[in-house]
């Protein structure tokens, strides 16, 4: 039987903390330790991203192969070496036996929405690890959503919500955070905002020593690594941290997989010193984060990234607040979740590296991604049905800020649908009657997605995966789904006037090299070539120079031309620079 083939995650800043915290309940969400389901043996194979342990007190522990990085003052209540493994210097006797003064810092509370949901729960917290182990056969029967309710009564409950410790229900690991001192979460002086103070950071031996300690505890212990998933923070100095570690990983462990997605919470300062900061932070995080990474995705709600972003994207069937993080992560967390599904599952060969190949080729090591969450479809729709519905393309909505796709070219994607039933993947006719479309005629789900992407797409490099049980979702995980919307996520004939809490979701996600990119990077190079950045002095005083920041845009501007459709006419713009 083929090995786990292990992945260790990395999250490098703050809001890359709040799409793992909702990432990591996902996949807790999903988990089942009964036997008897046999539908844990067709899904997601758990241990490519987890791992097994033991407590000091020989409990069985089950947490992820992560490091998270983060400044001081983000971790709230969460402790830094977390509470599965208690502290062996805590019974170590005091050999000083004169008198002895204790200072102890006032911890800071518990988030109520994390307690109320502790109240809430039918049996008590876990210290064990991702989830409470019970014995085989015994189940809770109270759904954890039905408790949510009683968990956010308190008004305005979501804005308590500050940092991504505040909804991380999942206990880590004590080598999983790695706290930065140098700089702080909050507070107007001292942030990291830009990429040369994240380069400097693993210039210093303390943070890169520890970091490669980390590294190596978790990759030592794996007996197929596949690779590292690295999510990082795209508009602040993390990005100068992510160049860094990214080009450790592509020098420590050469072939190994190495999947980044650049992360950008919505926008909403207009402020010109800030925005122009964000921009030169994303050119340059883009630019090196994609030559060391085997395939590099930016993921954000923005409409654009540009000095002047563009609204956030409109969801159909989600009604999100856009200036929370808590909600927007939510929804990208949902969306890197399904989408990374290829080299997750129990029965597929295809690794990380393989996923990447079928993207990067001519260059383009820069990905999209797109998703519908939920995937529309009623509940007692084929699948077959619900695509017919979408004749001219899927549903989809983009999750990159490089707009949507329109008539521009998509070489290859990688597409992935999960949440429709086995029993509804395929819609023959009766005897005797003609097929409704051709998509009727295919005799497995895999078939009915692959022609229809070839019908909307002929010209498509197109890999297909699909997944019977859809996008499990619990507390904390926000409630913002439309009232059309039942219990499993799929659409009703009409609003109901007592929503439903939403206890899945059926997904559909892509990662695509799409021409799409050739304006999307090139409107970066074009904002910037007529100003005068030397004005920011500041930027460059960090450690970046103004001769490197140039050859980053030109670095940008030829990445954009790798995503050009043959036979465009817009080369002349290009080299009239």
């Amino acid at each position: 039987m083929l090995g786990p083939r292990e992945v260790v995650t990395l999250q490098l800043g703050h809001y890359a903390g709040s799409v793992g915290a909702h990432w990591w309940g996902l996949q807790e969400a999903s988990f089942c330790f009964d036997p008897a389901d046999k539908q844990s043996d067709e899904g997601i194979r758990h241990d490519v991203l987890s791992r097994t342990g033991k407590t000091l007190q020989g409990q069985e522990t089950y947490t992820p192969r992560l490091i998270a990085v983060d400044l001081k003052g983000s971790l709230s209540s969460l402790k830094q070496e977390g509470c599965l493994y208690q502290d062996r210097k805590a019974n170590t006797p005091v050999a000083w036996k004169g008198n002895l003064m204790t200072h102890q810092e006032e911890s800071s509370p518990k988030n109520p929405f994390l307690q109320g949901l502790d109240r809430s729960a039918s049996h008590k917290p876990s210290n064990s690890g991702f989830v409470l182990r019970t014995p085989h056969g015994s189940k809770d029967r109270t759904s954890p959503l039905e408790r949510q309710g009683e968990a956010s009564k308190a008004p305005n409950v979501e804005r308590t919500m500050h940092v991504w410790s505040d909804f991380l229900r999942t206990h880590l690991h004590p080598r999983s955070i790695l706290t930065i001192h140098q700089y702080d979460h909050d507070g107007e002086s001292n942030r990291l905002e830009a990429f040369g103070q994240g380069e400097k950071l693993l210039q210093d031996a303390t943070y890169l020593e520890e970091l490669e300690d980390r590294l190596h505890f978790y990759v030592e212990e794996c007996d197929y690594l596949q690779g590292f998933q690295v999510l990082c923070d795209l508009h602040n100095g993390f990005s100068g941290v992510g160049a860094k570690v990214t080009e450790l990983l592509q020098d420590e462990y050469p072939g190994k997989g190495i999947l980044t997605w650049g992360l950008t919470p919505v926008l909403s300062t207009l402020n010109p010193h800030l925005s122009l900061y964000r921009l030169m932070n994303t050119i340059l995080g883009l630019v090196h984060l994609s030559d060391h990474s085997s395939l590099f995705c930016p993921l954000s709600l923005n409409g654009s990234l540009g000095l002047r972003p563009e609204p956030p994207i409109a969801l159909p069937y989600v009604q999100y607040n856009a200036s929370l993080d808590y909600h927007t992560s939510a929804i990208l967390a949902t969306a890197l979740d399904t989408c990374t599904v290829p080299y997750r599952l129990q029965s597929s060969a295809l690794s990380m590296v393989h996923l990447a190949e079928a993207l990067n080729f001519s260059g383009r090591k820069v990905a999209s991604a797109v998703a519908a969450v939920p995937f529309p479809a009623d509940p007692s729709q084929s699948l077959p049905d619900a695509l017919c519905a979408h004749q001219s393309a899927m549903p989809w909505s983009p999750l990159s800020s490089c707009g949507e796709q329109g008539d521009s070219r998509c070489f290859a994607q990688s597409v992935v649908l999960r949440g429709i039933a086995k029993e509804r993947l395929v819609s023959k006719p009766p005897p005797g009657c003609e097929p409704k479309s051709i998509l009727h005629m295919c005799e497995t789900g895999e078939e009915v997605l692959a022609r229809y992407l070839y019908t909307t797409c002929p010209s498509t490099l197109s890999t297909v995966h699909l997944l019977p049980g859809p996008c499990q979702l619990r507390p904390p995980y926000p409630q913002y789904f439309s009232p059309r919307l039942d219990k499993q996520g799929f659409l009703l004939d009409a609003p109901s006037r007592a929503p439903a809490t939403v206890e899945s979701v059926p997904v559909a996600t892509a990662l695509q090299a799409s021409a799409l990119l050739h304006g999307s990077l090139g409107a970066f190079h074009k904002e910037l070539r007529g100003l005068d950045v030397r004005r920011w002095a500041s930027f460059f005083s960090a450690g970046v120079e103004l001769e490197d920041f140039q050859e980053a845009l030109e670095d940008l501007r030829t990445l954009s031309h790798c995503y050009r459709e043959s036979g465009t006419n817009d080369e002349s713009e290009d080299e009239t620079d």
